[in-house]
């Protein structure tokens, strides 16, 4: 399967819709007992707070379960009509239609129609303008008496500009944040669509060049895709900028020598022409690593692993490199790769004995550009995109990816894990 045909398969930044999620329910919480302790009104307080209480139940649900850190079009789909009838619950036991905050009714479905698919944005409308119709027609009455005319009360009167203007500046936050993410996410996608179109070229060349530029190609992309960031960030500095365009120059020049070794191909890479099994997939990119590293790589598999043989994907390949390299890069001395397979799934562990992920970006690995406070040595602080490429180009390959720190060693770990039947659609 190709990458831009998998690329459908996620839409949106989950931290981003978490930290949006709990806007909503920290505000829906102040409401409901303002008006109940403050204004004195009766109305289902009680009840009140236990829907706000499910919907605080879900947010934890994204943080503490849900692993992937961008949201499937389905699950965005589930979530957003969690909030949609979390919050028609809310209205229906509020006065309904004549709540002042029903405006709000109206952020899940404009959330999801410029992230989502349009058959899940047309399903939300829909949903929600049901919700809205049954609101009209039945509801319990509004806590505050109005006293037939809503002009003279208010507390009512007042609190319609107030909702307008908090929906404006919510709608407003949301739409500029997920500019900026949209943009950030871009430019890095853009990068990571870089490297693996140097990767496809890999299924052209031949002989020396296959072999070669397969073990040269992921260490190659990588510099250059630092070097382009150094570039930017020390604009000016005449000095600096003259180092990083030699340093360009010499990639330039050994992705040259590399496709010059094709007019004279003398051997075969059986890794990119032929499908094989996890374990041969591992075997072969660690021995990639151990021609240029020093450190130990131990490798462990189940005896009776499922030896099926699965289509070759080179983001796959890339993606396992780049934890693999990630690993080396961070281990003192050892790194440990385990394969787990069964009829049902196949699972790959890779832990490293270095000092594991930093405790302040542990909870958004995979996100481009991250950089460390707690970092102690700065040469091998880097922007997190070797992260971001790898998790992306697997969890868009049906993966899933759980980064943490290790509990049995004091490096860090990823738990890679796919549904056996899924490897089957690549």
């Amino acid at each position: 399967m190709k990458f831009f045909e998998t690329s459908k398969h996620h839409s949106f930044k989950k931290s981003t819709y978490i930290t949006l999620r709990w806007i909503g329910i920290i505000g829906q919480l102040i409401a409901v007992n303002f008006v109940h302790f403050f204004l004195n009104s009766n109305f289902d307080f009680v009840t009140s707070n236990i829907i706000i209480f499910f919907g605080a139940l879900s947010n934890l649900y994204l943080i503490f379960i849900y692993k992937k850190t961008q949201l499937s079009d389905r699950s965005a789909f589930l979530f957003l009509l969690i909030d949609i009838l979390q919050l028609g619950a809310l209205l229906y036991f509020s006065g309904g239609i004549t709540n002042p905050f029903v405006i709000f009714i109206l952020i899940p479905s404009v959330f999801s129609s410029s992230n989502l698919s349009f058959r899940t944005n047309t399903l939300l409308v829909i949903l929600t303008m049901i919700i809205i119709i049954f609101l009209t027609f039945v509801y319990e009455d509004l806590p505050i008496n109005l006293n037939g005319d809503f002009h003279n009360n208010h507390y009512f009167y007042y609190s319609i500009p107030a909702s307008l203007i908090i929906a404006l500046v919510f709608l407003n936050y949301f739409a500029m944040l997920f500019g900026t993410q949209s943009r950030l996410r871009k430019e890095a996608l853009g990068k990571m669509e870089e490297v693996m179109a140097k990767e496809h070229e890999l299924l052209s060349l031949g002989g020396q060049a296959a072999a070669a530029a397969h073990s040269l190609g992921t260490p190659l992309s990588t510099i250059t895709i630092i070097a382009h960031d150094l570039m930017k960030q020390f604009k000016g500095h005449k000095d600096i900028e003259k180092d990083i365009e030699l340093l360009n120059s010499q990639v330039d020049r050994c992705n040259k020598i590399l496709k010059r070794l094709t007019l004279n191909p003398v051997e075969e890479d059986e890794f990119i022409d032929k499908d094989i099994n996890f374990r041969e997939y591992l075997k072969e990119i660690l021995s990639s690593f151990k021609e240029i590293s020093k450190k130990n790589f131990i490798f462990n598999f189940d005896q009776d692993s499922n030896p099926k043989k699965i289509s070759k994907s080179i983001e796959i390949v890339y993606g396992l490199r780049n934890f693999i390299g990630n690993a080396n890069k961070f281990a003192k001395k050892n790194i440990f790769v385990n394969l787990k397979s069964d009829s049902e799934f196949t699972e790959i562990t890779i832990e490293d004995d270095g000092d594991g992920y930093p405790r302040d970006i542990i909870s958004k690995i995979g996100e481009p550009y991250l950089k460390s406070s707690y970092s102690t040595n700065k040469s091998k602080e880097g922007l997190g995109l070797g992260l971001f490429i790898g998790k992306t180009l697997l969890e868009k390959n049906f993966a899933s990816v759980n980064c943490r720190n290790s509990k049995t060693r004091t490096g860090a770990e990823v738990n890679i894990r796919w549904k056996n039947k899924e490897l089957l659609n690549i």
